[in-house]
């Protein structure tokens, strides 16, 4: 873990009816100095989307650097899933949609996602495994303010919507689509 990171544990409990998934998880993030509250949050939303035995986080947050955040890798070390936050360039979708079978993109910040995807949307349409999805505003200041050193969260999961609960409160997630896989 980076030095003057925060230690974050987090119980998933998750549901996720999409995919017949019932499973706990329980999780030691390092939430680096330059890590807001939303961003941890989107991580563990995407983790709990994509939750596996062998789905682990990096030690690293950068999305430049040449390992993924979030992934899974086969028996073999090749990657299966690569997950990504925020706005990533073009250039560096690329390398990611090169290495793995499956490329997600989970972007926060709707101002910055309307903009990012004007101008990436046509070159990012050729990436046949790559998928982007674009989470609220609203809803992530709302999962911000369930952070604690220790949490326990349960993800309930439907089609395209997510209720995340704690034992203080419950907010809704409705993931919009901007690009699916082919």
């Amino acid at each position: 873990m980076a030095t003057n990171a925060t230690v974050i544990k987090a119980r998933l409990e998750i549901a996720d009816m999409n995919r017949h998934y019932y499973q706990s998880h329980a999780l030691t993030l390092a939430r680096h100095p330059s890590e807001n509250d939303q961003r941890l949050m989107v991580r563990l939303l995407a983790f709990a989307l994509n939750a596996s035995d062998d789905l682990t986080f990096s030690s690293s947050l950068s999305s430049e650097d040449e390992e993924p955040e979030l992934s899974r890798r086969n028996l073999v070390g090749d990657i299966e899933l690569w997950v990504a936050f925020g706005t990533p360039d073009e250039k560096w979708l690329r390398k990611a949609c090169n290495r793995a079978r499956q490329v997600q993109v989970f972007a926060y910040g709707e101002n910055s996602v309307r903009v990012w995807w004007q101008q990436q949307e046509r070159a990012l349409a050729r990436y046949r495994n790559l998928s982007v999805r674009a989470l609220p505003d609203e809803a992530l200041q709302q999962l911000a303010g369930m952070v604690e050193r220790g949490m326990v969260l349960q993800f309930n999961i439907s089609e395209q919507d997510v209720w995340v609960s704690s034992d203080k409160d419950s907010v809704g997630v409705h993931l919009e689509w901007l690009k699916e896989i082919d």
